[in-house]
């Protein structure tokens, strides 16, 4: 259940950009499950991928690929996460690069593979290399909105933002899709995400671009507290608009098309909690007044992760202890209890060490009925503050996650 998830925007062409999809049955008959995105010469590419040990084999591959050279093609499919396969991962992750690139007439190392789906199980291979004709024989710079429910797996709606900005006289076109709704945790980039830029930036600058957006996005968002196997996220800039060219970090333009990104990428981050598996609730935990952004990191993230207070929020009951509980275990040390003060929306329930003299519980049960809900916690202890974004944890969580491989 999405909440308050508007339909899909309309997704503006990116210069330089087509995309096609194709249903090749990988997991489900009849169901897009395999898309291309294909990069004009001549582009910049930065890429953040998960620090989760068992990375998936394209993964691995991608990092290689992107290492030797610029890419010309990305190959996503859903349904299988070419996860925890070994050796014959990596191999079968290579032998659909190369399909592609025999395809397209480029070499291997510039297709960049891409996974999601269940982990454990081999790569069908022959499904994928099947359907590249059909994804090929469909890129269009307009098939953004069907790549965005070509990339989707427990989500229940497609995830797509778009601008158009203005950079010195110059139209910009900033375009993304993700695609994330369960095994969502900050370790880099917690989904698959890939947005364009027809702007011109030279790959140092994109890649620090990058950085700044994930930071304050995918890096800023929670589920459940399970960083996949397979995160990634993907920025292109095509260089199609020819009179923005941005080669230092100092450049006038830079900040503006950073800002431009980091907002589509906040919007693409809010939408996969939004669409949080089993959602009712969503939930924004502001943490103030701290000795340091990573304490306020630590303690948003402490209220964020626990089931106590997410089926709290689930079952709207102002069982305000869970919250201040959650601070407390965070493990900042020299915390001042009685300099911190909890607010559900604009309701002061603690203070002065505890619960609020003018507290009504049912205004805090007015607040944890709504579908939209701020936690605000002031630590009292410093000008640093954080924010985060999560869910509630609901019955169908449980329920799809039981029923994932069934």
């Amino acid at each position: 259940m999405a909440v308050n998830i508007k339909p899909l925007p309309q997704l503006h062409p990116v210069r330089g950009i087509r995309l096609g999809t194709a249903a090749a049955s990988i997991k489900k008959p009849g169901r897009r499950d395999l898309v291309i995105l294909e990069i004009d010469t001549g582009a910049s590419c930065a890429a953040v991928f998960t620090q989760n040990a068992f990375c998936a084999a394209p993964v691995t591959i991608a990092r290689k690929h992107l290492a030797q050279t610029a890419p010309r093609y990305l190959l996503i499919n859903t349904g299988n996460a070419n996860a925890g396969t070994g050796a014959q991962g990596l191999y079968d992750a290579a032998t659909c690069c190369s399909a592609l690139a025999q395809l397209a007439h480029c070499k291997s190392n510039q297709v960049l593979p891409f996974s999601t789906g269940v982990i454990g199980e081999p790569l069908p291979v022959d499904k994928i290399v099947h359907g590249l004709p059909d994804a090929c024989a469909k890129l269009s710079d307009t098939g953004w909105e069907d790549a965005a429910h070509g990339i989707m797996t427990t989500d229940t709606v497609p995830k797509g933002v778009s601008r158009k900005i203005d950079i010195q006289g110059s139209t910009v076109t900033v375009t993304g899709i993700a695609k994330g709704s369960g095994m969502v945790c900050p370790d880099m980039a917690t989904m698959l995400a890939f947005v364009a830029t027809d702007a011109g930036v030279r790959q140092e600058v994109l890649q620090q671009c990058l950085r700044e957006a994930v930071q304050a996005s995918f890096n800023r968002i929670t589920v459940d507290g399970d960083t996949s196997t397979n995160d990634a996220c993907v920025l292109i800039a095509t260089g199609k608009s020819a009179l923005v060219r941005i080669d230092h970090i100092a450049h006038p333009a830079y900040r503006i098309l950073c800002d431009a990104i980091t907002e589509v990428c906040v919007e693409l981050a809010q939408l996969i909690v939004r669409d949080g598996e089993g959602a009712t609730k969503f939930i924004t935990v502001r943490v103030n007044g701290g000795a340091s952004e990573q304490e306020c990191n630590t303690v948003a993230y402490a209220i964020a992760h626990s089931p106590l207070v997410k089926t709290a929020f689930f079952a709207s009951d102002p069982n305000w202890g869970r919250i201040l509980a959650a601070v407390g275990r965070a493990g900042i040390t020299g915390l001042d209890i009685a300099r911190i003060t909890l607010h559900l929306d604009d309701v002061c329930i603690v203070r002065d060490g505890g619960r609020a003299a003018d507290y009504e519980e049912k205004r805090g049960l007015d607040v944890m009925r709504k579908s939209e809900i701020t936690v605000n916690v002031d630590l009292g202890r410093g000008s640093h503050a954080s924010t985060v974004w999560t869910c509630d944890f609901s019955y169908d969580y449980v329920r799809i996650n039981a029923e994932y491989r069934t």
